[in-house]
């Protein structure tokens, strides 16, 4: 009798292409398997206010977790930067895959092209389109002047915002952008040192239900062990932060050398204060190098930062 599996993802462009690779991936591993993805929409997908005002932990994870739990499903692909860091009872995460490009990319109106390369370059006054907490107070952090505005929607229909002149620039991630050959549209890769990223962003996860064992080590193979180990440090500290993709909070890691090194950044929404530093450590310790920055950051005054009275 012939095994199979069924993958879960949202409908969106981005998280199919997300599904077809790990799709691709499994069959190319596992010939004989039946694999088959099913779209499920989740919250993020239907309501169209501001992460903000709808709760941004788990808007777009959430339904797929529950077709998880119901047995609907055997596997879902989430954006790991999407994932909250505490999943529920019974779900882990069976692989993170290679991470891809982990930056933010600027991207900018047609006629602002020749003038810009730079989030410094940018007219004054710019209007920056974007709906992450961390862009938002980072970007303020580089610009005072800039004026930022929410946008929301898939990746087509924030780029088709800007070229109706409803922004200058957005400000998006250049994963996303690659993977659906938007390279075109990238105007500027954003260095880490610049603006840090969403923590486990550019990095695609496998999370599965853990008594699951069939699923567990088949979707086991795609796991990278680097990609892997840099995002639990990441994980690690936002977990330790309490936070989540509402909070200004942000964290990158990278192995050099043979050593985990972690970037992390707490800040006011408005940017006008920020804690940043950078813990390192064996690999072997990445969870515990997530919670010592985090303790770290929270010992200089994080939490008042993220929790203003």
């Amino acid at each position: 009798m012939s095994r199979s599996l069924v993958i879960g993802s949202r409908g969106s462009k981005l998280a199919l292409w997300q599904a077809e690779q790990a799709k691709a991936r499994l069959l190319a591993l596992y010939p004989e398997i039946d694999v088959r993805i099913e779209i499920i929409k989740t919250t993020g997908d239907v309501k169209t206010d501001p992460l903000s005002v709808i709760g941004g932990k788990g808007v777009f994870t959430k339904e797929l977790e529950d077709a998880l739990l119901d047995r609907r499903i055997d596997l879902a692909v989430h954006s790991l930067k999407d994932l909250p860091t505490v999943l529920p009872d019974g779900l882990t995460i069976s692989a993170i895959c290679k991470r891809d490009d982990p930056r933010d990319a600027l991207v900018v109106r047609d006629d602002l092209k020749g003038r810009s390369g730079s989030i410094l370059n940018l007219p004054e006054n710019a209007v920056v389109g974007t709906s992450s907490q961390r862009r938002l107070a980072q970007l303020k952090s580089l610009r005072a002047d800039v004026v930022v505005r929410d946008v929301r929607g898939n990746v087509d229909t924030r780029l088709r915002k800007l070229d109706e002149g409803q922004y200058d620039a957005l400000i998006l991630a250049s994963a996303g952008l690659r993977r659906l050959e938007l390279d075109d549209r990238i105007n500027a890769a954003i260095s880490p040192e610049e603006m840090v990223p969403a923590v486990g962003q550019g990095a695609i996860a496998i999370e599965t239900r853990a008594d699951d064992e069939f699923t567990v080590e088949t979707t086991g193979d795609l796991d990278h062990e680097e990609t892997r180990l840099c995002c639990l440090a990441e994980r690690a500290f936002l977990r330790s932060l309490g936070g989540g993709c509402q909070f200004p909070i942000a964290g990158h890691a990278i192995i050099d050398n043979e050593e985990l090194k972690l970037d992390g950044l707490v800040a006011t929404p408005d940017g006008a204060k920020i804690l940043r530093d950078q813990f390192s450590g064996s690999p072997r310790n990445a969870e515990e190098i997530g919670l010592s920055l985090a303790t770290h950051l929270i010992d200089r005054g994080a939490n008042s930062l993220l929790n203003p009275r």
